[in-house]
């Protein structure tokens, strides 16, 4: 009976204490890992929002970069931390890509993470050299019917968010191309540049500076609806394209077992911080748009994007 009594009295510190740390939280700086190397799509976003979050929270987030292993790396390092709310995830599209490219992951996104909020979403766009032939998207099929194998498209490596846009289309578009991956954007840039690669699914904010210039010609854009800033350029469905549409995610996560109010509580600053119009207007000219959904909704679309990739993944062939 005694230890019946004391193991309840435990349990109620306990709960007590998680309650009390909950209610003060936040009261020291949050860490936020983001799994990617600096300048990307994935680490600028994430940062603009960051600096207004923090003012809504009241405490500073500080930035790490842990890059590697296709985004794996750090989020390995954020699961393992301790679910206090003091540890934070910027991830994206690569997130739900991992368990198809690495069947070994240290972790279980869906079990192992929760989602906190998210960001936004944005689109990649088909960047072909201006000294191609190709004025439109048919065009380009067309010859890459007509010289089965012999297009070639540019990656920020196997199972990234660019690699799965270009293998959507292909699949869509019933052609055989040649996958070049690269270590970086920067790299795959010089060479659609120079001519040394045929097509690159650019993300939006790095392609609207290298279309507006002249410097590539922009066929069709990933997503189910149109960018405003590229009002001319069709989606898939609009050339006929079946099963080719995909966007590029933003999202924070904290650990699995990290207190439901504190994650409320971070998603509620989180909401207003992106609602400012300062905010949308920061995140329009890096081709963010918003995608507003609660923690739950999000953890759905989590799961959802995992068994999608799954089959993509499959259906093109690509090896873990």
């Amino acid at each position: 009976m005694r230890s019946v009594v004391r193991w309840g009295f435990v349990a109620g510190i306990v709960v007590f204490v998680a309650a009390a740390h909950a209610d003060n939280w936040p009261s020291r700086l949050i860490k936020a890992t983001i799994p990617f190397g600096a300048g990307s799509a994935a680490d600028v976003v994430p940062r603009v929002v960051f600096d207004r979050l923090a003012a809504e929270l009241g405490q500073a987030i500080v930035v790490e970069n842990r890059p590697g292993a296709g985004g794996t790396i750090g989020t390995a390092a954020v699961v393992k931390a301790d679910a206090d709310g003091y540890s934070i995830l910027a991830q994206s599209s690569a997130l739900a890509i991992s368990p198809a490219i690495y069947p070994k992951l240290p972790f279980d996104i869906t079990r192992d993470l929760t989602s906190a909020l998210m960001i936004g979403v944005s689109a990649n766009v088909m960047i072909v050299p201006v000294s191609r032939p190709w004025k439109t998207v048919q065009d380009f099929i067309a010859d890459a019917k007509a010289r089965p194998g012999s297009i070639a498209f540019g990656s920020v490596g196997i199972g990234s968010a660019v690699h799965i846009s270009a293998e959507k289309f292909r699949l869509a578009a019933g052609i055989e191309t040649t996958h070049v991956p690269y270590r970086g954007g920067a790299e795959v840039i010089a060479d659609i540049l120079g001519g040394r690669i045929d097509f690159y699914f650019c993300p939006l904010a790095t392609a609207l500076p290298l279309i507006k210039e002249g410097r590539v010609h922009a066929l069709v854009i990933s997503t189910p609806k149109r960018a405003a800033e590229l009002p001319d350029v069709p989606t898939p469905a609009e050339v006929g394209l079946k099963n080719a549409e995909s966007v590029f995610w933003l999202g924070v996560f904290m650990p699995a077992k990290t207190p439901r109010d504190i994650i409320d509580r971070f998603h509620d600053a989180g909401t207003k911080a992106l609602a400012e119009p300062s905010m949308q207007e920061s995140l329009a000219k890096l081709g963010v748009e918003p995608f507003p959904m609660t923690p739950a909704q999000m953890d759905a679309f989590v799961a959802h994007e995992i068994a999608e990739n799954l089959e993509v993944i499959k259906a093109a062939g690509i090896k873990p």
